[in-house]
């Protein structure tokens, strides 16, 4: 039985959740919060650094701002990609305007601009905004 390390969404406690009991709606064991919503994750720049580093399963960060129109016109289709994608995969958004220095640190020149983290490191990126089944495409293409 392998266990994952699993970040709340709501305290950023680190879970060990066995493998198999992903798909049954497990909880924090600190908050008691579910750690699935089927929602994507507001980060911050406190957040950010422990949902990318100590999930064990991929994280998508959506890099968007609220000026931007396409951002506006992808989050339903990124809302219910998380939706089809968790417990899989986990879907972060990190606004730019507000967290400007981790938007440098990542190089984001365009937005919307989608990122897939496994084990804290890049592992792929497109930018433009694309419908939920082309998020869903792109994302099973690198996991």
């Amino acid at each position: 039985m392998s266990t994952l390390h699993i970040v709340c969404p709501h305290c950023d406690t680190v879970n060990r959740i066995a493998a198999e009991r992903l798909t049954q709606h497990p909880r924090c064991g600190q908050c008691k919060a579910p750690l699935f919503t089927g929602h994507p994750l507001e980060l911050t720049g406190r957040s950010f650094q422990q949902q990318i580093a100590r999930n064990d399963i991929p994280v998508v960060v959506d890099f968007w701002a609220s000026w931007c129109g396409p951002c506006k016109m992808m989050a339903p289709a990124y809302a219910q990609a998380a939706g089809t994608l968790e417990p899989r995969v986990r879907l972060a958004k990190l606004n730019t305007e507000q967290e400007q220095g981790i938007a440098g640190q990542f190089n984001i020149r365009s937005i919307p601009t989608l990122v897939i983290f496994k084990s804290g490191r890049e592992i792929a990126r497109v930018s433009g905004a694309m419908s939920a089944a082309d998020i869903v495409r792109w994302i099973n293409s690198h996991i």
